[in-house]
């Protein structure tokens, strides 16, 4: 089966990312900044981890080092952040699309992506890879042009959607497409598609299929409510949950792994966001099993991240930052990180997150209004900073 080829689109979103601002009020403009900024403008920064902060109305931009707030950027009442993957940008979701934020001069730029309903974006194989869920079409950015980005975005392809859905894309090293498959009212399954349009694989056996994930050698997971599909090499493997109802949503990868930490939810009659196993996926030996968590260990999918050895590092309800072994699910280590915290009522409210940058490991407190910064291998506290709103989603650049 042949599908839509891919457009290039830098005309049309050159045009439509000063269209669809028109009537918006933003923080910045994409014109050449001048040699000296007014006084009330941040200056550039310099080199250094920078944390995009998401809080109901706006942004921060926190200091990766001293968490200080360098700047209080308002957009809408309800955002999200993702790493650009370029070092310098973060892409900031709203309901006009993606947005550009620059991180190094800490403004909103008018750069746009438009989108009715701009949802997931991936970071694999030097490409940035942005979902619009109104279309299901997929905008494909080489990462290292974003980073040069003056005024204008750079060339784009895009695949467009053939039914609308929530759902992810992913672009391989050789260029194959793989992507969700779904309508509005229901989600199936993932399909592989080479760069010339034509269909290598597909597999419809993944209902609510959600989140992606890469670990070694570009096997890619993908959760589903009854466990997870495995892509690798064009061959697309069911794994499958061992319960009737075990939900998998969120992928926890390290691209030099072939181990995946993944969340895991088997009653479907739960109250509240808390999670209390895990799923271990083993991409070459094709196996997934489940773990659950010592007693008063609890999650939400927000809460996880891969650490730079290779452990997955989660904020606990309990307040504290455990270290989990992939290969066998067991927390090796906690250390003492925020205050203990509850499940959120809707999955949108602000409650911890994490996010890592090298040796460093960010957790926000919703609760408090705060930021630390913690040493991933020793769980030593580097820094800690207080914040003007609640933080909810958090994104690190540098």
């Amino acid at each position: 089966m042949t599908y839509p080829s891919r457009i290039n689109t830098r005309a049309l979103l050159g045009l439509a990312a000063v269209t669809a601002l028109a009537g918006v009020v933003l923080a910045g403009c994409a014109a050449p900044a001048p040699a000296a900024p007014p006084a009330d403008e941040p200056a550039p920064a310099a080199d250094g981890p920078r944390v995009a902060v998401a809080y109901e109305g706006g942004v921060l931009v926190v200091d990766g080092t001293t968490l200080e707030v360098i700047d209080d950027l308002p957009s809408e009442e309800f955002v999200r952040v993702n790493a650009a993957g370029d070092d310098r940008h973060v892409v900031v979701t709203t309901s006009e699309g993606f947005q550009f934020l620059d991180m190094r001069a800490a403004e909103l730029t008018d750069l746009v992506v438009p989108a009715a309903a701009a949802g997931h974006v991936v970071r694999h194989a030097g490409r940035t890879v942005l979902y619009d869920d109104a279309t299901s079409d997929t905008t494909i950015f080489e990462t290292a042009a974003l980073a040069d980005m003056d005024g204008a975005l750079p060339d784009a392809e895009t695949i467009p959607g053939v039914t609308a859905h929530h759902g992810v894309s992913v672009v391989l090293e050789d260029g194959t497409l793989v992507t969700t498959v779904g309508d509005e009212k229901t989600r199936t399954g993932i399909r592989a598609i080479d760069d010339h349009g034509h269909e290598i694989a597909a597999n419809a056996d993944c209902p609510s299929v959600h989140g992606e994930g890469a670990a070694a050698n570009e096997a890619l997971v993908f959760g589903c409510e009854n466990g997870a599909l495995l892509y690798v090499d064009g061959e697309i493997t069911k794994l499958t949950s061992p319960d009737a109802y075990g939900r998998i949503g969120n992928a926890y990868t390290s691209d030099s792994s072939p181990l995946v930490v993944m969340d895991y939810k088997n009653d479907p009659d739960a109250e509240g966001y808390l999670l209390t196993n895990i799923a271990l996926v083993d991409t070459e030996a094709k196996s997934l099993r489940t773990v659950a968590l010592p007693e008063g260990v609890s999650y939400t999918w927000r809460g996880v991240v891969r650490g730079p050895s290779g452990d997955a590092l989660m904020i606990g309800s309990d307040g504290k930052l455990h270290v989990i072994d992939p290969a066998t699910g067991e927390v090796t280590a906690s250390h003492a990180a925020i205050e203990s915290w509850k499940s959120p009522s809707e999955w949108q409210q602000p409650h911890p997150a994490i996010a890592v940058a090298g040796d460093v490991v960010y957790v926000t407190d919703a609760a408090a209004q705060k930021i630390v910064a913690l040493d991933a291998a020793t769980g030593e506290r580097l820094a800690e900073g207080e914040l003007p709103h609640a933080p909810n989603e958090i994104a690190v650049v540098g």
